[in-house]
């Protein structure tokens, strides 16, 4: 197969879909890999480099694109990249559907196979293709929350930790899940208050013994939500609804009553967020403040520490990516219900059905129906 990465284009983002270390995996393997020249550059990996390693430099991406039978990348297309799509083209990447009609769209024109790293669901209800990127948000965004919660920026001026004979900040975490535990972990190391709010009490029991008396654990109800966050100085919003819509739980209302300069991190804005009051922002203008709360809504958060971030998520999207690129998509899928998972779209079809439950207008198919 003929696989192909390009150079991101979405604002600051400067991971890349492929290392030298996977080209050299892909070739071994009996693949062809064109890269478009400077596509690494920004995690660090020199054209020359990958070169070495038995790929095809290519000058423009829409050569890449145009040659190759799967497209491996980070982050969704953007409109730029939609006259690029054809029947049949397999993209591997991350998309989160569930806030963007327009790239779906795109895709069922285009008859786009779109495997989504969010939704790739391993059999133990695992998402390994999300963990590493979810595993960076979640303590980045104590690191970012931490720096907003300065004056300068429109904060408090709260230092987390505190010290001695001054208040600790209390940080809220709404979601218990793999960014919910990172910032946990993050939080707790630097010395903040921490509560953590999850609808699962067997994931609450979890953290529970994980962090002991260093975290007060909620039942995440309405009620609950309400009395955390406005005490909090940060809030973390961490849910997840794999494919699917993120509930809004941070309320709109909330706002007037929450401390002024207080800090809400919506790591979810991916996923249309969920707080009430969150728009998608940018590494260039991560912040604005509403009813004198700091709202940090970056879509692409771990972008802004590419190198970790690509050598993360590259090692755990290769296992799969060299399944597709040596069965082809039909049957890596026959074969595999976990890399089924991840297909979003097919054919004109959508074939994840959390992602067609997002819409009222959009029928689900099932795959298997497809590839019969």
């Amino acid at each position: 197969m003929k696989v192909g990465c390009v150079k991101e284009i979405k604002n600051n983002e400067f991971r890349v879909g492929l290392t030298p270390d996977n080209v050299k995996s892909y070739v071994s393997a009996g693949h062809t890999v064109l890269i478009e020249k400077g596509a690494g550059v920004g995690s660090g990996f020199k054209d020359e480099e990958y070169e070495a390693a038995g790929a095809q430099m290519v000058d423009e991406a829409k050569d890449v694109w145009a040659a190759v039978d799967m497209m491996v990348k980070v982050k969704e297309p953007l409109p730029e990249e939609y006259p690029y799509f054809r029947e049949g083209l397999v993209l591997y990447t991350y998309f989160h559907l569930a806030a963007d009609r327009e790239q779906l769209d795109a895709l069922i024109d285009g008859k786009i196979s779109a495997v989504a790293y969010e939704t790739l669901q391993e059999t133990d209800g695992s998402l390994p293709l999300l963990a590493p990127m979810s595993q960076i948000a979640g303590r980045l965004s104590i690191q970012e929350g931490a720096k907003y919660l300065e004056k300068k920026y429109g904060g408090e001026g709260v230092l987390l930790a505190g010290v001695p004979g001054t208040p600790k900040a209390h940080v809220v975490i709404l979601g218990g899940g793999t960014v919910g535990m990172n910032a946990c972990r993050i939080a707790v190391g630097i010395g903040a208050d921490v509560t953590i709010l999850d609808v699962n009490l067997k994931r609450l029991e979890q953290l529970d013994n994980q962090f002991g008396s260093r975290i007060q654990t909620l039942v995440s109800t309405e009620s609950n939500v309400e009395k955390a966050v406005l005490d909090a100085d940060l809030v973390i919003g961490s849910v997840l609804i794999p494919g699917g819509s993120t509930p809004k739980l941070f309320k709109k209302r909330f706002l007037k009553e929450m401390k002024p300069g207080a800090v809400f991190v919506d790591v979810a804005i991916d996923q249309g967020g969920c707080g009430e009051s969150s728009r998608v922002t940018t590494h260039d203008d991560p912040v604005y403040v509403e009813d004198g709360v700091v709202h940090y809504c970056v879509g692409n958060m771990p972008g802004a520490v590419p190198r970790t971030s690509t050598i993360a998520l590259t090692n755990a999207t290769e296992r799969y990516g060299l399944q597709l690129a040596a069965k082809g998509l039909e049957q890596a899928c026959r074969d595999s219900a976990v890399i089924a998972s991840a297909v979003n779209t097919y054919k004109g079809y959508v074939t994840c059905r959390s992602l067609a439950d997002s819409y009222d207008d959009i029928d689900y198919t099932d795959l298997s129906t497809l590839i019969a």
